[in-house]
C-alpha cells in the first residue's frame, strides 16, 4: 500500500510544471536583502462580492482580503507544493493518518487586540465543515472527513478524522481557510462577509466600492521582521486597457491574476527591461455549466449534445493566441501527475478530434430530445480575459448546430449571485484550484447538496461514492483509476466540463521583489515578504 509521502511525491512534478517560465531575474531578486519601507500599489481586474474567503471561489475575494488574515498553514510557493507552517509553529501527523495536532505561535493577536488561540482555529474550521444556517463554505466537501476538534491547551489543537483523507493535511494549508476570531463568530456567523479582523501582515484601512481596498503595516504581526511594506493598495481596474494603461504608466506595479498573450508582447514592447514576466502552466479552467433543474436541460440528450459541438483543439489554437485559455484537459490540470492522458481524453464525449462526426451526432441527440432550433441564454462573467472570448467562441460553436444563443455578461458580484440562486440556464463557470490533488479538484463536481460550489445543481450519488472511494485509496494506481471513473461519470451526464485550461502570464515592474510565481492565483497573495527596491 502506498504511503502519504508517495501520493505528494507524485505531487510535487507540478514544481517543475508550473514554473517553466520562471525568470533568472526571479531568482536573483529573491537572494537580494529586502528594503523596509513603501506603499505597493496593483491591479485587481475583478471587485470581490463579498470579503468572506470561506464562501468565495473567486480569487477577487483573495487579492482583496489574503493580506488581513493568517491560515494555519500555507504552501511554501519556493518548494511547491511542500507545505509550511503560518499561524502553526510545528505539527505532527499519526502515522495512519487519523489525526494532526498543531501547536500555534504563542502571542498572536488580532488586529482589534485580542489574543488568537487554538479555541479560534476549532470556530474557524466547525464553520467550515458544518456551516450555520445563512452562512456559506465553498469547499464544505474537503472537511466532511473530520470527526472531532479538540483544543487541550490554548495553543494546541487536534483535529482526529472520521476517515481516512490522504490530502489533508495540504487542505489546511489552503488559502481560502483563513483564522476568523471565535467570538466574532459567536456574535456573527455571518461577520466575516462584511467586517474584517484577522492576524495577517496587515491591517484593514479602507475598502471604496469602485476604486479600491488598501491596508497598512501590522505592527503586532506575530512573524518577526515583516511585513516589509508600509502598506497597500489594491486598485480595481475591470477593463483590460485601464489596467493596461496604469501598469505601462507606474500607476500600478502589477497584476497579479493574469494577462494574455497580446497583453504581454504589448507591455514588453512599450516598457522594455523594466516589466518581469512569468509564466506558468495554471490550476484554473472555465467549465460548459448547465443548469439541470432547467428544461430542457435536465435532458441528457441536449447536454451531451451542446458539449459534442465544441470543438475544444480546434479552439485551442485560436484562443490560446488571443487569451489566457490554452491546453485541453480533463477535471486535473493536463501534465499534472493526476491528469487525463491525451489518449483517454479522446475517448470521452465532447473531447473528440472529429469535430464534423461529432456535429452531426449532436444534432440528431436535439433533434431526438425535440429542440432542434433550440435558443437559450449563456450567462457569462464581465471580464475581457478570458471570459469574453470564451463566450463569443462558444456562441459560434454552438451555431454550428442550429443552436441560437444570446450571450449575457455581468459584474462579478451579479454573475456569481446568479449561479448560486440557480437562476442561470448555461453558465460559463470556473473551476478555480490552488494545487493539483483530486480531492480538490474533484469536490466541485459532487451533488449541490455537499458541494454548493456545483452550479450544475446535480445530484449523483454515483459521482459522490467515487469520490469517497477515492479519499480513502492510498494507492496512486488505484486512485487514478476512480478518478478516471468519476470523470467518464461525469462527462457522459454531462453535467458541466472543462472547456479550456488557462496559461497564467504576471507583468510585474522589476522594482516589486519577494513576490513568487506559482501555477495558482490564489497562493502568495499575504504580501508579507514583498517588497519594493526603489
Amino acid at each position: 500500500m502506498e504511503t502519504r509521502r508517495t501520493v505528494l511525491t507524485h505531487l510535487s512534478g507540478a514544481l517543475a510544471l508550473g514554473l517553466g517560465g520562471l525568470k533568472l531575474d526571479t531568482v536573483q531578486a529573491q537572494a537580494q536583502t529586502p528594503k523596509r519601507g513603501g506603499t505597493l500599489t496593483f491591479a485587481i481586474s475583478a471587485e470581490t462580492p463579498h470579503y468572506d474567503p470561506h464562501g468565495s471561489d473567486t480569487y477577487a475575494t483573495l487579492h482583496f482580503a489574503a493580506p488581513f488574515y493568517s491560515t494555519l498553514l500555507r504552501f511554501n510557493l519556493s518548494k511547491f507544493p511542500a507545505v509550511e507552517g503560518d499561524l502553526a509553529q510545528s505539527w505532527t501527523g499519526a502515522p495512519d493518518l487519523m489525526s494532526y495536532t498543531f501547536k500555534l505561535h504563542p502571542s498572536v493577536k488580532f488586529h482589534d487586540g485580542k489574543p488568537l488561540t487554538s479555541g479560534d482555529v476549532k470556530a474557524t474550521y466547525e464553520r467550515l465543515r458544518n456551516p450555520p444556517q445563512g452562512v456559506v463554505s465553498a469547499r464544505k466537501a474537503t472537511f466532511d472527513d473530520i470527526g472531532t476538534i479538540e483544543t487541550p491547551d490554548p495553543t494546541t489543537v487536534v483535529f482526529k478524522m472520521k476517515n481516512l483523507n490522504a490530502s489533508m493535511l495540504e487542505h489546511f494549508a489552503s488559502p481560502w481557510n483563513v483564522i476568523y476570531s471565535a467570538k466574532d463568530l459567536a456574535e456573527n456567523p455571518a461577520g466575516p462577509r462584511t467586517r474584517i479582523n484577522g492576524t495577517g501582515p496587515f491591517t484593514f484601512v479602507e475598502h471604496v466600492r469602485g476604486s479600491h481596498v488598501s491596508g497598512r503595516k501590522n505592527e503586532s504581526y506575530f512573524k518577526q521582521g515583516l511585513p516589509y511594506l508600509d502598506g497597500w493598495k489594491g486598485v480595481f481596474t475591470l477593463q483590460a486597457a485601464a489596467m493596461l494603461n496604469a501598469v505601462q504608466g507606474g500607476q500600478v506595479l502589477g497584476e497579479f491574476r493574469g494577462i494574455s498573450p497580446a497583453e504581454r508582447d504589448r507591455l514588453v514592447q512599450a516598457m522594455g527591461d523594466k516589466i518581469r514576466i512569468e509564466e506558468s502552466s495554471w490550476t484554473l479552467n472555465l467549465l460548459v455549466c448547465f443548469n439541470v433543474e432547467k428544461r430542457p436541460f435536465d435532458d441528457l440528450r441536449v447536454r451531451r449534445a451542446l458539449c459534442m459541438a465544441i470543438d475544444r483543439w480546434g479552439g485551442s489554437q485560436g484562443l490560446s493566441r488571443i487569451s489566457t485559455l490554452r491546453a485541453v484537459g480533463g477535471l486535473i490540470r493536463p501534465g499534472s501527475p493526476f491528469a487525463t492522458p491525451e489518449s483517454e481524453l479522446l475517448k470521452l464525449p465532447g473531447f473528440s478530434k472529429d469535430i464534423k462526426k461529432s456535429r452531426e451526432e449532436a444534432k440528431k441527440l436535439l433533434a431526438d430530445a425535440g429542440v432542434p432550433n433550440l435558443k437559450f441564454t449563456l450567462h457569462n462573467r464581465n471580464l475581457a480575459m478570458p471570459y469574453t472570448p470564451a463566450g463569443i467562441f462558444l456562441v459560434d460553436q454552438w451555431r454550428q448546430v442550429g443552436v441560437e444563443v444570446e450571450h449575457k455578461q455581468f459584474d462579478t458580484a451579479p454573475y456569481l449571485a446568479t449561479m448560486n440562486a440557480g437562476n442561470h440556464e448555461v453558465a460559463i463557470d470556473f473551476s478555480n484550484l490552488f494545487m493539483d490533488d483530486s480531492s480538490l479538484g474533484l469536490a466541485k463536481y459532487l451533488s449541490v447538496t455537499r458541494a454548493p460550489e456545483n452550479r450544475s445543481r446535480s445530484k449523483d450519488p454515483e459521482l459522490d461514492k467515487l469520490y469517497d472511494d477515492h479519499l480513502r485509496e492510498r494507492d496512486v494506481e488505484k486512485r487514478k483509476a476512480i478518478i478516471r471513473a468519476f470523470e467518464k461519470r461525469l462527462f457522459e451526464q454531462a453535467y458541466q466540463q472543462p472547456l479550456l485550461w488557462w496559461h497564467r502570464i504576471v507583468p510585474t515592474h522589476k522594482v516589486v521583489m519577494g513576490w513568487k510565481m506559482s501555477p495558482s492565483h490564489n497562493l502568495g497573495q499575504d504580501l508579507a515578504e514583498v517588497w519594493l527596491n526603489t
